[in-house]
């Protein structure tokens, strides 16, 4: 990206590394970029998932430039599954295209990868979504390949009638196999249908001598052969262009330019970093998290007395030991409920004493959570860390910024059980 500093056109179909086997261009790469060329909104639009849009969107805006976050997600119409975009014009439509990216990897129960009927986005209340008609490689692209024009006419014409203003019908100019003609027919169903078009660069790396390496990111993910002929092929166009390239590329198609100069306009919502949001597994039923952790870690220690160190339940309130054992449970205690932690444990406690009722080998425990008491007493690890000397607050203290996890091993061969459960 030389010559203009000042950038106009808003690349909106930004793949980060993200976009597994296809993004070749990291966050902070873009962050650099954004603030030497004074870029003043990207978009990212990686495949299949939303796992970028935080650290985007923070490190984008720290470099002055707004964040535009979408993704495309794959929908099956009929026998044909391909991309469509989907972008968050408002904090309710984020949250819309977070439900619909996880729907698609949880709701697939016919091939591997993360897919959703064409149904789902027809039938969803879509406001604070805008949706484009995407590339050639994507599925009005392969419709248009299979010679479907009244399908993608038709279903042009829903998306319409559903999204309204906030549907797109995308002109893209990559120089790709079959772009041309698949333009023509789109800016035909545009004078037809009445939909706005609007100009977008499909954006995989920064700069075209990076083409070669990523055809071969293409062809590791597609698990081909650079030589074969029948594979996936990208021009050398798909790079991060400048305004006076994308300007002179859509000189012909002022609209579609104007639409892509407008389209921030409508964006006013960017995540930000907030607290996680950990389950709870208080009810009614079972009462509150916190009554629910005391009552069975100190259930547990007085198992683990009886067990290993042979003293009655009715000498446990005299001897010294136990003293010691149930001072530590309460500072444990003390500081998992401060941190709001009790369910994360219990959560914990279940699942790994499920396996073990079901003859599902688990590891002892290992890493810093081995120094929790609670977690003994819970029969999370079956280390005592009184014993061994080990210090609880390697694993959880109030100063720790990053949350706590369980390092829990499971027997390989039945693994998948536990995630079932």
């Amino acid at each position: 990206m030389s010559e203009s500093r000042f950038q106009n056109f808003n690349h909106l179909k930004i793949h980060s590394q993200y976009s597994i086997c296809e993004g070749a261009l990291t966050i902070d790469t873009l962050k650099d970029k954004s603030k030497e060329f004074h870029i003043k909104t990207l978009g990212l639009c990686d495949t299949s998932n939303l796992c970028g849009a935080i650290e985007f969107s923070e490190k984008i805006s720290k470099a002055g430039t707004q964040p535009i976050i979408g993704s495309q997600i794959n929908f099956k119409f009929e026998d044909t599954i391909g991309l469509l975009p989907l972008f968050a014009l408002n904090e309710i439509g984020y949250k819309k295209i977070i439900e619909l990216s996880s729907k698609s990897y949880l709701n697939n129960n016919e091939i591997s990868e993360p897919i959703l009927d064409l149904n789902e986005i027809l039938s969803l209340d879509n406001s604070g979504i805008s949706i484009f008609s995407g590339t050639i490689f994507g599925l009005f692209g392969k419709l248009f390949d299979k010679g479907k024009f009244k399908e993608i006419t038709s279903l042009y014409s829903s998306l319409f009638e559903s999204f309204k203003d906030r549907f797109y019908i995308e002109i893209q100019r990559h120089k790709d196999n079959n772009e041309q003609s698949f333009e023509k027919f789109n800016l035909n169903q545009s004078n037809i249908l009445q939909i706005p078009i609007i100009a977008t660069n499909e954006v995989f790396y920064l700069t075209k001598d990076m083409h070669e390496a990523h055809d071969a990111l293409i062809c590791i993910g597609n698990k081909t052969y650079i030589n074969e002929k029948n594979r996936v092929r990208y021009s050398s166009e798909h790079y991060l262009k400048n305004d006076n390239e994308m300007s002179e590329i859509f000189s012909d198609l002022p609209e579609a330019l104007q639409n892509n100069y407008n389209f921030p306009y409508r964006c006013s919502f960017r995540p930000l970093f907030s607290k996680p949001i950990l389950p709870n597994i208080s009810s009614s039923e079972d009462g509150n998290a916190n009554d629910i952790i005391k009552k069975e870690s100190f259930n547990g220690l007085k198992e683990k007395f009886i067990k290993y160190f042979k003293i009655k339940l009715n000498e446990m309130e005299t001897d010294k030991q136990f003293l010691i054992y149930k001072d530590r449970l309460d500072h444990e205690l003390e500081i998992i409920l401060k941190m709001d932690y009790a369910s994360y444990f219990l959560i914990v406690s279940d699942y790994i004493k499920w396996a073990k009722r079901n003859d599902i080998p688990v590891g002892p425990g290992r890493g810093s959570g081995a120094g929790s008491l609670v977690a003994w007493c819970l029969s999370i690890t079956n280390v005592d860390p009184i014993k061994y000397n080990l210090i609880f607050e390697r694993f959880l203290n109030p100063d720790r910024i990053s949350m706590p996890d369980f390092d829990i091993d499971f027997c390989e061969e039945k693994r998948d059980l536990v995630f079932e459960y």
